[in-house]
């Protein structure tokens, strides 16, 4: 009896939901992920708040800061993700196999090779449960690397987190050999660093020149420690699973099939679904038709329900929103019409009230990269 008057209360909660269209879910997200100029962040404080937002989409490691962050922290500041990441808040990596490790050894097998495209993420420390560690090693992503990182990552497996200065004595490598090393291992998945300054300092071709004079020069090399960024420990599955869930609400306010199209480490669909029925059962989350347009099920944080229909009362306002390929808020040709624009093509993508513009309707709008 108790089961059957939870279902009817399910029910009708469910009828209850006036759905809003594509568009304007895609205006209500800007707002939600402080992309519109009234919604930024503020400072370090901030910043941490977009990145527990952010965590688990992965994204090219050289737009991140440019084209990602700064568009939603207010005067954004590289040294506060510094202190972050250092003080042990924030940590990052790439989290999903590099192609080349998917492969069967082969005589011509592909090699991991580093690019400042390589796909990473950031992660919350203290709410790193999501992190379900890839299969154990068998050796398959061992045979992708060089030999230099190769050599790299067995003394650090060995010595466990050590600063660069230490790594290049221990392999007995030239600096710049255990350089491109730690990029590979970096695109490859395997390491992460105490610092983002680690990473900038492989990403930026002029700092590994030495270029500069004056106040203008930077290290060649940043403070900071590199490890593994797997430690090995078993990982309950269904606990990562509810953080999962709890990861893409933050993200997307309401979660449904199509709206994941771009997230690159989540389990199968299913698996979802049935973790998100379970929260819907415990009464922590809403189920409905929030979207009108999709086929399957939907579920959103209550917060997000009232401010999503708070949304459908204001009226167009014409305002005119650009963010890059590589943002988790391109979902041209996803959520609504227009041609897909790849992650990792540089190039903006428009919206006009929720609604993509096309590339001759937006002619006076300077790209991102451009614009710092």
């Amino acid at each position: 009896m108790l089961a059957r008057i939870h279902r009817l209360t399910l029910g009708q909660l469910r009828k209850q939901v006036e759905s809003v269209t594509p568009a304007q879910f895609m205006n209500w997200l800007f707002r939600w992920q402080h992309v519109a100029p009234s919604s930024q962040l503020l400072g370090e404080r901030g910043l941490l708040e977009g990145l527990r937002q952010l965590q688990g989409y992965e994204s090219p490691a050289n737009s991140w800061e440019r084209q990602i962050l700064a568009r939603r922290i207010a005067n954004y500041d590289p040294k506060d993700l510094d202190q972050l990441c250092l003080t042990g808040a924030i940590g990052w990596g790439r989290l999903s196999p590099h192609p080349a490790t998917l492969e069967l050894p082969t005589d011509g097998k592909r090699r991991v090779v580093p690019s400042s495209v390589a796909p990473i993420t950031f992660f919350a420390r203290d709410e790193s449960e999501w992190m379900i560690p890839r299969r154990e090693n068998d050796g398959a992503e061992d045979s992708t690397l060089s030999p230099g990182a190769g050599a790299v990552l067995q003394f650090l497996r060995q010595r466990g987190a050590s600063f660069f200065s230490d790594i290049v004595r221990g392999t007995g490598k030239l600096k710049s050999e255990v350089e491109t090393a730690l990029w590979e291992l970096v695109a490859a998945g395997l390491l992460t660093a105490d610092g983002f300054d680690n990473l900038r300092a492989l990403i930026d071709p002029k700092r590994r020149a030495g270029q500069g004079s004056g106040r203008s020069s930077r290290p060649r090399h940043s403070t900071g420690r590199w490890s593994l960024l797997y430690s090995g420990e078993d990982t309950d599955r269904n606990v990562a699973l509810e953080a999962i869930c709890w990861m893409l609400l933050r993200r997307y306010g309401i979660v449904f099939r199509e709206v994941l199209t771009r997230e690159s480490i989540l389990p199968k669909w299913r698996e979802v679904l049935i973790t998100l029925r379970r929260l819907e059962d415990r009464g922590e989350i809403r189920g409905g038709r929030f979207i009108s347009g999709f086929l399957g099920e939907q579920f959103a944080l209550p917060v997000a329900v009232d401010s999503l229909r708070a949304m459908r009362k204001q009226q167009p306002t014409g305002e005119i929103i650009t963010v890059s390929a590589a943002d988790p808020l391109n979902l041209v040709g996803i959520l609504v019409p227009g041609d897909r624009v790849a992650s990792n093509s540089g190039r903006p993508v428009s919206f006009r009230d929720g609604v993509a513009l096309l590339p001759e309707e937006r002619p006076t709008i300077i790209p991102i990269s451009a614009a710092r």
